[in-house]
């Protein structure tokens, strides 16, 4: 039984790291007028408000998004002017999830597919994308679903695969399902996001996936505490296969700056690496 709501970790560091490198590598392929078809895996809920039960639980929140509203962004203006359309009067209400983010960047010619098994989620997120055209929501398990969609039409794809990892079939779904992906459709691009809670079980995942023979893989950490071996995610992962050749140095300004920002006690952190050459 799925349990997992990304609405009581709307806004987070997480999503404030995952969506800055969305927003770039969307910007980037976007520089091509050409048809792009964007795969989300788990979707979630496509939006969130910030005043809801969820949200305000543990009001996490606050140690992300909300640390950076007042901010001139820096070198997160892009990603933050986006989320900022989605609060036009200039109070924090709404956050934007991955599906939000990647329509309102899309064109009138790209495509949405949207993967989404818990049922609340699946319904709240056809609500969300209701009436849009480019748009398709599969109530489905996104680990294999999406696997069929590659090569996409267009031959131009991003694929953003962010599971829970609430079940420990996660770690070994991922691996099995980037290399499938990657065997049909080795020009795509795929964003893997991951939570580091257990070190030792990052690393394994990751080195899984470096035995599969994929190249051209980057890694981008944010952390806001030193990695523990207690209970919580102190930081943030993501691995870029196939990244744009701008994405490396942008993350370089990015990410510190962010670390200074949202690390806990000032005890934040970044990584940028190379993870496998071409």
């Amino acid at each position: 039984m799925l349990s997992y709501r990304h609405g009581f970790h709307a806004g987070n560091f997480a999503d404030v790291h995952k969506h800055c490198v969305l927003v770039e590598v969307l910007d980037y392929l976007k520089r091509k007028a050409k048809p792009l078809s964007y795969i989300d895996t788990h979707a979630g809920g496509g939006s969130y408000d910030l005043a809801s039960d969820f949200a305000q639980k543990k009001r996490e929140y606050d140690g992300g998004i909300g640390r950076l509203w007042a901010d001139d962004g820096g070198p997160l203006a892009r990603y933050l002017a986006c989320v900022r359309s989605f609060n036009p009067d200039a109070e924090l209400t709404h956050y934007p999830g991955s599906p939000a983010l990647a329509r309102m960047l899309l064109g009138d010619d790209d495509r949405l597919i949207l993967f989404e098994r818990h049922r609340n989620e699946s319904l709240a997120l056809r609500a969300w994308a209701e009436g849009d055209r480019r748009v398709t929501v599969r109530e489905e398990d996104g680990f294999t679903g999406c696997i069929g969609l590659l090569p996409p039409p267009s031959r131009r794809g991003l694929l953003l695969m962010d599971p829970a990892y609430e079940l420990k079939s996660d770690d070994d779904d991922v691996v099995r399902t980037l290399a499938a992906c990657h065997r049909r459709f080795g020009t795509g691009v795929y964003l893997l996001w991951y939570p580091v809670v257990d070190r030792s079980r990052t690393e394994a995942m990751l080195a899984a996936l470096v035995a599969t023979g994929i190249r051209r893989i980057d890694r981008y950490e944010l952390g806001v505490a030193p990695d523990g071996e207690g209970f919580g995610m102190t930081a943030s992962g993501l691995l870029v296969i196939n990244p744009p050749f701008t994405l490396r140095s942008t993350m370089e300004q990015v990410l510190p700056w962010l670390a200074q920002r949202l690390g806990r006690e000032g005890q934040g952190w970044s990584r940028c690496e190379t993870l496998v050459s071409e």
